[in-house]
């Protein structure tokens, strides 16, 4: 076998070979790295925004308990002048020198 074998050597189409896989697989391998890069930034993005939902259910939370208490608090107040309003009733009536009970 000759020392310098460029022309006939059985190897060079092998090596040939073996470096165009190499450039293929170099050119896949810089194109699963930007769609990770991408999906990396989608996934942030996505973040952000599960974020202001989450804000925004909060805010939406504390608006409904605000209505469902509010009416509540409306029978709350009118239970309370029914009281106020028997109890004056009451005290008019005894005022009046209890009227009725003879």
């Amino acid at each position: 076998m000759p020392d310098n074998c460029m022309e006939s050597c059985p190897v060079i189409p092998r090596v040939d070979a073996l470096e165009e896989a190499n450039r293929q697989h170099g050119a896949t391998h810089r194109e699963m790295f930007n769609r990770l890069n991408a999906l990396e930034r989608s996934t942030d993005s996505q973040g952000v925004m599960l974020r202001n939902i989450d804000e925004k259910l909060d805010e939406l939370k504390a608006t409904v308990s605000a209505l469902a208490e509010k009416p509540g608090k409306r029978w709350d107040g009118m239970v309370d002048k029914l009281i106020y309003l028997a109890a004056g009733a009451v005290v008019a009536w005894a005022a009046a020198g209890t009227p009725g009970l003879g």
